[in-house]
């Protein structure tokens, strides 16, 4: 019995380490599934900037088209580059071996990356890359020290430097960093960034539950149902117990 207690606790503790999450404050994302037009910002800066690496081949392209409101025709046109069908997975082409070689280890699928993390995670995380010359895309992360891969966003945003500041661990003065300050060379102004991670993320969030709408709705249904069969049901007792009495 102990024994199976203590497989039992091993097994558990990579859930446990993801779990903990980040060590820094998260930002709150906002999103709203409900809000199409940002689902449809999202699904564009996902296929233009983070579908060569990262796959999402749990979703379908005609069921990403239909749930936020892309006309299949205008989607196929627009956001199909690789000639896949409107029905097939949203995958890439990159190899898992020669991803891993160039970036030491291949970049996750994100189909359930919201539900993994959260979105405050993920709209942190888009806004917290850092301008570090010692990393080999030359960036580094806030919430994720020592990430493998470069700041993708980064002609929209430009290249944020670090904020640090000097703390006590372990009895010794350390510079960590605990923020960032954009630099102004990017594409886009800070607000512009903002509603763009946020869309990014929210889309990200749509991904993880595609059905989350739906089963709200019908959520809501059954609750309504509920509602009118109690009243009914306590007026014919009601006029039951009148003919008792």
């Amino acid at each position: 019995m102990m024994k199976k207690l203590v497989i039992g606790l091993f097994a558990l503790l990579p859930t446990l380490s993801m779990a903990a999450g980040p060590s820094v404050p998260l930002m709150e994302a906002n999103n709203d599934l409900t809000d199409k037009a940002s689902l449809q910002r999202g699904a564009k800066l996902f296929m233009n900037y983070c579908l060569g690496c990262h796959q999402m081949q749990y979703q379908r392209y005609e069921r990403t088209f239909r749930d936020i409101g892309i006309p299949t025709e205008i989607g196929q046109e627009t956001l199909i580059f690789d000639g896949s069908k409107v029905g097939s997975h949203i995958k890439n082409s990159m190899a898992k071996d020669d991803a891993a070689k160039w970036f030491g280890a291949a970049p996750p699928d994100l189909t359930l990356i919201s539900r993994v993390k959260s979105p405050d995670y993920i709209y942190t995380y888009l806004k917290s890359f850092y301008k570090d010359e010692s990393r080999p895309f030359g960036v580094n992360n806030v919430v994720f020290p020592l990430v493998g891969m470069p700041h993708v966003l980064q002609e929209l945003q430009g290249l944020p430097t670090p904020i640090t500041e000097e703390v006590e661990e372990h009895g010794h003065t350390v510079t960590k960093v605990v923020g960032t300050e954009t630099d102004g060379t990017g594409e886009m102004s800070v607000d512009e960034y903002d509603q763009a991670a946020r869309d990014l993320t929210n889309f990200l969030a749509y991904v993880g539950e595609p059905s989350r709408l739906e089963s709200e709705a019908l959520g809501i249904k059954v609750i309504g149902f509920l509602v009118i069969f109690f009243i009914l049901a306590f007026f014919l007792k009601k006029e039951y117990w009148r003919d008792v009495h």
